[in-house]
């Protein structure tokens, strides 16, 4: 079997005032389906070890979590190599219900921005509040950056994690990079 490969393989931008990393391959589930079902929430919880996250919330554990991305849809996180497994138990724990469990890691691309300027260059892109009052670890937004779905979320106060579609990889790089240009910051969010 071969290794999975990032859209991006790694690339790395340092040289703005935000550090912009493609990530390796994450595991990513989507599910659709009554997030208040019972079955769901137990199994989701069992595997992921958080509880089901509020709207536009996101809950993690290390590199477990589960993604509010709309009323009747989450994204579980994970190790790529658990995907399987994973699905298995959610496709087990579904049975006859109306929802379903799909693997889209391979489909998606994952961005690490780090830096003290993050939240400029996601304001630059995308129509979202990001202050620190508003959009704080623990939240996810599902919006456009620029001209394509993205959905980001703060990791901590100087990290966040930004998920696009794989096909759309190199667009959102070079819009994070050209967000990012060296002198480029406005200082909005500055206490």
């Amino acid at each position: 079997m071969s290794e999975p490969i990032s859209a991006l393989n790694g690339s790395v931008y340092k040289e703005g005032i935000a550090a912009i990393t493609a990530t390796g391959p994450i595991g990513m589930i989507s599910i659709r389906g009554d997030m208040t079902a019972g079955y769901l929430k137990k199994t989701l919880k069992k595997i992921a070890g958080v509880d089901m996250p509020d709207a536009r919330g996101i809950n993690l554990k290390v590199d477990k979590g589960i993604a509010w991305m709309s009323p009747d849809e989450l994204l579980l996180i994970c190790s790529y190599a658990e995907v399987a497994t994973h699905l298995d138990t959610l496709h087990n724990a579904i049975g006859s219900n109306h929802a379903m469990a799909v693997n889209v890691s391979d489909a998606r691309a994952v961005f690490r921005l780090k830096g003290k300027h993050i939240r400029e260059v996601l304001a630059k892109l995308a129509p979202v509040d990001t202050s620190p009052d508003v959009f704080a670890p623990g939240t996810i937004r599902r919006t456009r950056l620029a001209q394509v779905p993205a959905a980001f979320w703060m990791v901590d106060t100087e990290t966040a994690q930004l998920v696009c579609f794989r096909s759309v990889a190199q667009y959102v790089f070079d819009l994070l990079k050209t967000a990012a240009q060296p002198g480029s910051e406005v200082n909005h969010h500055r206490r």
